[in-house]
């Protein structure tokens, strides 16, 4: 990568990760669900009006923005409001091993040892972090976040089935359109009194909300599709393993927190893990032999 785009390329962990680490702090403020919508509904009032409608794919977007957006966010942010950012978004990492598996049952996709094995090791990081005398009451916390990453796995591999149909600008936006008022609605129906939120919310509050809306979702995504149209998805997936460093760095210096070591032992284990399913050394060297 050029140095410009792997400056672009930082974006995504810096932007997702310190948004996961705000998002924790707007919790104080705004319910899970309506936080993410309102989330959504800044994304998709700034991106739709740049993207045509996607005619023949409006039913297929609607099953994916319930299962990727608006269970997954649901799930996942509602365990972040139990339990500490630092080793919820260490759990969230998950979602790389649940996609691996539900690839291999829906698509078909047969993982290679060494995903197996970092899968495994990945496995064993988890089962550290939830050990962790510091999460002693936040299982029903834990059991959210990986229910939410699980969901994330599973939407992706319904996004993958469009086959590219779709930009991924156009699946922002319309995702967002989409999954904003499911979540406004899912929030009305079990989080109690909206108006009394919004009405009582201080402008720092609001100003976590325009962070999720406008600098992680749409920056954050924008640095994410820019850098996958221009290079292979195993040379950029590794970018992501940042994604826990920033989080942390932000829970640290925003949050006050000071994470648990065995947290953070068992989060080294997963994200070795991880890193062996997603670190491809073959991708780099047919990158270098074609330039």
């Amino acid at each position: 990568m050029t140095i410009r785009h792997i400056l672009i390329a930082l974006l995504v962990p810096l932007t997702w990760g310190f948004g996961f680490a705000l998002a924790k702090a707007g919790l104080d403020h705004f319910s899970p669900l309506l936080l993410m919508g309102m989330r959504f509904l800044i994304a998709a009032a700034v991106l739709v009006w740049f993207v045509p409608i996607p005619r023949g794919y409006l039913k297929q977007i609607c099953s994916i923005s319930f299962i990727a957006a608006t269970l997954q966010y649901g799930l996942t942010f509602s365990g972040l409001a139990r339990m500490d950012a630092t080793p919820a978004v260490l759990l969230v990492q998950a979602e790389v091993i649940f996609g691996v598996i539900i690839a291999a049952l829906l698509l078909g996709e047969k993982p290679s040892l060494k995903q197996i094995v970092g899968i495994t090791i990945s496995c064993l990081g988890i089962l550290t972090i939830v050990g962790a005398p510091s999460l002693d009451g936040q299982i029903f916390g834990v059991m959210l976040i990986l229910g939410g990453t699980l969901a994330f796995a599973l939407g992706q591999v319904l996004i993958r089935r469009l086959k590219g149909a779709l930009t991924g600008f156009q699946l922002t936006a319309w995702m967002g359109v989409i999954a904003g008022p499911q979540m406004i609605l899912a929030a009305m129906l079990f989080e109690g009194d909206l108006i009394l939120q919004i009405s009582t919310a201080p402008l720092a509050a609001w100003g976590t909300v325009l962070y999720l809306g406008l600098i992680m979702t749409i920056i954050g995504y924008s640095a994410w599709y820019f850098i996958l149209a221009r290079y292979p998805v195993p040379m950029v997936m590794p970018v992501l393993l940042l994604l826990p460093v920033a989080t942390i760095l932000g829970a640290v210096s925003f949050l006050g927190e000071r994470p648990d070591m065995i947290v953070l032992f068992g989060g080294a284990i997963v994200i070795s893990g991880v890193g062996a399913v997603i670190i491809d050394p073959s991708a780099y060297a047919k990158r270098q032999r074609r330039d």
